[in-house]
């Protein structure tokens, strides 16, 4: 494209820059209005910075506790344990030396009463436990809290369990197993 002036003709490149120039000539006064402006809002605005408290001091504490059992010592791991001699009593000192029957190896919670039966007078428990059935009598051991079987009625499995106390002693707990 060309463009026809009195003095010859121009191309695109050419007209680019002359409207360029022209545009250019026209904000020089502005320009200058807006530095005058911006020197002038500059003086007027102060910026207001808030206080930052100094830091607190940091005062080291000895440690005081050296002279006491290391928390992640073997002695202090063994004092829940229930073999324990030292917290072991005539609670658990029976139970410990007895042989374990195959269900203490389930938690109590894994299993389930599904039935009751008399057989030759006495009553005998049906118990579920890993999708097998067990038959249990009263003295039997369930569960892994020590837990002995003290009564089978006709719907539930009364059972005296040995556990741990907050304090860390042996005391006994009743449970029960409810027919499901």
């Amino acid at each position: 494209m060309r463009a026809q002036f009195p003095g010859g003709t121009i191309g695109t490149a050419g007209l680019a820059a002359v409207c360029a120039a022209l545009l250019l000539s026209a904000c020089g006064g502005e320009s200058e209005e807006l530095q005058q402006w911006m020197a002038q809002q500059r003086k007027e605005v102060k910026p207001s910075i808030e206080q930052i408290e100094a830091p607190k001091k940091f005062v080291p504490q000895a440690y005081s506790a050296i002279t006491g059992t290391e928390p992640f010592s073997s002695q202090k791991l063994l004092i829940g344990s229930p073999l324990d001699n030292r917290q072991s009593n005539a609670l658990l000192a029976s139970e410990t030396r007895r042989r374990k029957e195959p269900l203490e190896a389930y938690p109590l919670d894994s299993m389930a009463m599904v039935g009751s039966v008399t057989r030759q007078g006495r009553p005998y428990a049906l118990i579920r436990v890993a999708n097998l059935l067990h038959y249990v009598k009263a003295g039997a051991y369930l569960g892994q809290n020590y837990g002995k079987i003290t009564r089978i009625g006709e719907t539930e499995v009364d059972l005296r369990e040995i556990v741990q106390d907050a304090a860390g002693e042996w005391v006994e707990r009743i449970a029960t197993l409810q027919l499901q």
